[in-house]
């Protein structure tokens, strides 16, 4: 009998290059892909087209003020079956499994080691369920997970167990809690799970300040109103711990969801809403460099993530553009 064969290595990304165009069909994705002046161009003239006319300030208010309602629905439809497990994070976030052997690329986080754990006891994120769960069956760490809000450990699940009652009071809260709840891998005697409305200066987080070693923004931030942005990047990064870390990954400008907007759905400079009434922003690096080093972190990492997706049975390419950073807070104070 055949010895099992080892999954191959899951390169980080800009580790798989395209030299050769006839090759361009033989993989699903390509990394790090040079854009040429006129790409970048075509690029910039469809933002301005499709940015030339913005919504009437009273739609735009309403899509403010009804946001919880339309990512509800959102999580109501999709459930967990629009966002794919993050089988990446280790990958790219090797913080997250400090421990982890870098050939355990399994296809499932059931095939991820659990004995070894983690010295990270405290752990944010924010997204739809995946990240947590893949985590805590990595690394058996006490993570919570919900969307787009913020989610952390079992640190204050008796002081805020009321949270757990106030089910569809924040974007998508009744249909977090089924995704996570209706997993096998959650454990709610290690996990807590709450609702948080990040857009809210008011409500306060149930755990103290400099309690968490890592937060997690997948694909969060940019569903947020800009103006409002930096101070939340501001209120997470007081939820570090000295030498914490905020990783994120998000929309990077010129992504192609980005160009694929038509005249009519821009709210304001690279902010649009979605058919559905969500919303999504499209970043530089610049600009979430300053929105991290306002709030007082040192840039670890921060990466543009130019990847070219290709469609081999419709013969379509499709250029992405996310961004990848690691922001951390200092260990001592800064002069």
């Amino acid at each position: 009998m055949a010895a099992p064969r080892e999954a191959p290595e899951r390169r980080p990304f800009g580790r798989r290059f395209l030299t050769d165009p006839a090759r361009l069909f033989q993989h699903n994705a390509w990394d790090n892909v040079e854009w040429s002046e006129e790409q970048e161009a075509s690029a910039r003239s469809k933002v301005q087209e499709n940015s030339s006319q913005l919504l009437p300030q009273d739609k735009q208010e309403e899509y403010e003020v009804n946001a919880k309602r339309y990512w509800d629905d959102f999580y109501k439809i999709h459930e967990n079956g629009f966002f794919k497990d993050r089988h990446w994070l280790f990958t790219e976030f090797p913080e997250l499994a400090p421990n982890r052997n870098p050939s355990q690329n399994g296809d499932s986080a059931h095939e991820f080691s659990n004995k070894e754990k983690s010295n990270n006891e405290g752990l944010g994120s924010c997204e739809n369920g995946h990240c947590s769960l893949e985590t805590r069956a990595e690394n058996q760490l006490n993570v919570i997970k919900s969307t787009p809000k913020i989610c952390t450990e079992e640190l204050a699940a008796q002081k805020y167990s009321e949270l757990n009652q106030s089910d569809g009071d924040y974007p998508g809260s009744s249909a977090s809690y089924r995704i996570l709840e209706n997993n096998a891998e959650y454990d709610s005697s290690r996990c807590f799970a709450f609702v948080h409305d990040l857009c809210n200066d008011q409500s306060p987080f149930p755990m103290p300040d400099e309690s968490l070693d890592v937060v997690i923004l997948i694909f969060v931030l940019s569903a947020i109103l800009p103006e409002k942005m930096q101070r939340i990047v501001d209120r997470l990064s007081c939820l570090l711990k000295p030498g914490g870390m905020i990783l994120l990954r998000d929309y990077g400008r010129y992504d192609l969801a980005q160009l694929r907007f038509k005249k009519g759905q821009c709210l304001s400079d690279n902010f649009y809403v979605r058919g559905d009434g969500t919303r999504v922003y499209f970043f530089t690096q610049d600009e979430l460099n300053d929105l991290f080093t306002t709030a007082g972190l040192e840039k670890i990492q921060n990466l543009v993530d130019r990847r070219l997706q290709v469609n081999r049975g419709k013969q379509m390419t499709m250029y992405r553009v996310w961004i990848q950073c690691k922001y951390r807070k200092p260990t001592a104070p800064q002069l």
